[in-house]
Parts: structure tokens; sequence; C-alpha cells
């Protein structure tokens, strides 16, 4: 099997209304990505995505320093490609952020290659962990824009739709506020329920410290990204003292960069995104990882959970996955199925990363 072809594209999509965390406002995602052809009628799909800007720059990255490398290639051989890709033109101006989003993109693509000529969907391909369905959390009642009254009713409709773990953001300036929030929403679902908070890099150490003590009487089930995702010593400082466990890796770009964190005692959830980290190939490592330190993967939901759903099947160590669900029909041929508070099992053939062509010709932007 050859690649004969490759085209990227930029994708964007409404989200319905603004959300916001303590980093951003949200009301627009750019999927941007590449369709791989083969000489066996066989086409792949994959993708990364950033919150509404900066879009056309990963676009070039694809179009300037990956496609060309990929005529040619067997997508079989999908990790000496990875290699290849990773220290050739971009490994001088990348190996992280726009530069390794938009590999993800092209490893994606080649899995779900490779998924389809195997007529398997991903996770049964990569050895199927897990063949039954998995547990969900749900993100999107918790906004930071959001009063605390339609926290209230949020929170309260997703328990009353088969929804066992919630989590909300956090990370206003006053953190009573914080607090205040987090306390109604767990008077609202009362102590069956698991709730996590997610304060999107937005503390110092001294900040993280005061808000685990003082959120604790909550019965938190992690605290999401406290500090700067680069301090590696800040987070294992705050494990040490934190009531609740500590989870991270939306904005962690490497597998180097994850065993600092996992070896020194910094993370107790690993939450690797197949969209950050460079594709399945790297997830599927730190996942291993994790694994041989008795450590949770709940990946972050960068992807839309398209492709997680897959990846979530195929390791022993999955917890739950992540759900954002931004539209009652999504922009995917076959969009994630979710029902009663799970994910259900995927079974057509690839990653299900392939968009409808009604999306593809409505937002398509580049």
């Amino acid at each position: 099997m050859k690649i004969t072809g490759a085209e990227s594209f930029v994708l964007e999509t409404p989200v319905g209304g603004a959300i916001a965390d303590s980093m951003q406002s949200v009301e627009k995602l750019e999927f941007v990505g590449l369709r791989i052809e083969t000489d066996h009628d066989i086409t792949g799909c994959g993708y990364t995505v950033t919150v509404g800007a900066g879009g056309k720059t990963l676009q070039t990255v694809l179009d300037t320093l990956f496609i060309q490398d990929l005529l040619g290639e067997d997508p079989r051989n999908v990790r000496q490609i990875w290699n290849k890709l990773y220290y050739g033109k971009a490994h001088w101006i990348g190996r992280a952020g726009a530069a390794t989003m938009a590999q993800a993109a092209v490893d994606i693509a080649l899995w779900d290659i490779l998924a389809k000529s195997a007529g398997e969907p991903l996770w049964r391909y990569l050895g199927g962990a897990r063949a039954d369905p998995i547990a969900i959390y749900n993100t999107h009642a918790g906004w930071l824009n959001y009063s605390e009254d339609q926290l209230r009713r949020e929170a309260a409709k997703l328990v009353g739709e088969g929804y066992k773990t919630l989590k909300m953001k956090v990370g206003l300036d006053d953190l009573r506020d914080d607090v205040r929030r987090v306390a109604a929403v767990r008077s609202e679902i009362g102590d069956a329920i698991d709730l996590m908070v997610d304060a999107n890099q937005k503390w110092d150490s001294r900040r993280a410290c005061e808000a685990a003590r003082r959120l604790a009487e909550f019965d938190v089930k992690w605290i999401e990204e406290p500090l700067h995702p680069d301090d590696v010593e800040g987070h294992v400082k705050l494990r040490q003292s934190s009531p609740a466990p500590i989870a991270l890796g939306e904005h962690v770009y490497s597998t180097h960069m994850f065993r600092d964190f996992i070896q020194r005692g910094g993370v107790d959830v690993v939450q690797v995104d197949v969209c950050r980290v460079g594709g399945v190939t790297p997830w599927l490592q730190v996942a291993s990882l994790a694994d041989s330190f008795g450590l949770p993967v709940c990946p972050h939901a960068g992807d839309l959970m398209q492709v997680h759903q897959h990846l979530v099947k195929a390791i022993p160590n999955n917890w739950l996955l992540e759900v954002i669900p931004l539209w009652e029909k999504g922009p995917f041929e076959h969009q994630v199925v979710l029902e009663n508070g799970y994910c259900m099992s995927p079974e057509m053939p690839g990653a299900s990363t392939d968009f409808s062509e009604e999306a593809f010709s409505r937002y398509r932007v580049s």
C-alpha cells in the first residue's frame, strides 16, 4: 500500500452559545487536518482542533512540512513515518505546539487507514482491552460564564440524563466565588455524584494550595490543571499537600514531559490528548507509561471524543472519557454515541474521524 496524495483542510464550526473557562471564551472551533489517499482506494482522515484561532498556521505546517514527505510511503509503517516527520523539517521549529498538533492530524489519519484496511474499528484493531461501554463524565454544564442558577439547572439536567460524574470550571479572580459555585453544584447533585474541578492553569502555587484545602469539603475527585503545564516541580509539591488528586495533560505535548510528571510524582490522573501529543502513536506510549505506574488515563476531549472513544478501549488503565457534547447533530459521519452516562462502542471500521459531506462543504473555509 502506498500513499498517493493528501489534502489539508480547515473547518470552522460554531458551538452555539459562548462557553468560557479561566483561560478563554470560545464561540467556534477549528478542525484542521488532512485526508490521505492510498493506491488501495482507502482514504484516511485525521484532524486536530483549535478554539477558533491558529488554524491557518497548522494548515501551513501540514502543507509545507509534512504532506510532501508522506507521498510514496506505506501507511502501514506508521511508527516509522511518525519518526520521519518528527525528526524532519519540523524538528528545528517545533517539537511542541503547532508542529506537534499538525503531526497529530497526520498520525490519526494513518491509523484510520490501517483500521479501515483491516475492516475493524480502531479500538479493536489496537487490541481491544475493553469491549463494553466506557463510563463518561460531562464538562458542558460547568462553564465559568454560567451563572450559579444555570450551573444548578444544567447539573441537575445531566444527572437526570444518567450522568454519574460531572466537571465544572473554577479559576475566578476571587477564590470565594469559586468555593460558592462549587458548593452550589454539590448541594444540587448530592453526595452520590462525583464532581471534579478544572482551573485551566489559572493559579500560582499559593492560590492552588489554598484552593485545594478549601475545596476539600466538597469531595472533589480531582483538581485539573491547577498550575502552568510546564511546572513539574510545582505540581510535585502541590500533589504532596493537596487533599484531592491532581489531573493534567491536555497541554503536555511530548512523551518526555509526561515521563517527568509521572516519574517525579506530579500527577494522579493522566489526561493525554491525542490531538496535542502528536497522534495515536505517542498517545499509546504515554498510556503504557502511566499503566506501569498504576495511574489511570482520562483523556482531555480535545478531539471531541471521536478518537479517544477508541483509544480508551484499547488500554487497560482507562477510567473515564470526557465528553463535551456541543451539538445535537455533530459534524462527523459517525458521531460518538452517548447513552445513560456511557459511551457506546463504535463498530464502523476506522477511527470515526470522517466528516459528513454536508458538514465538510458547509464549514470548510480553507
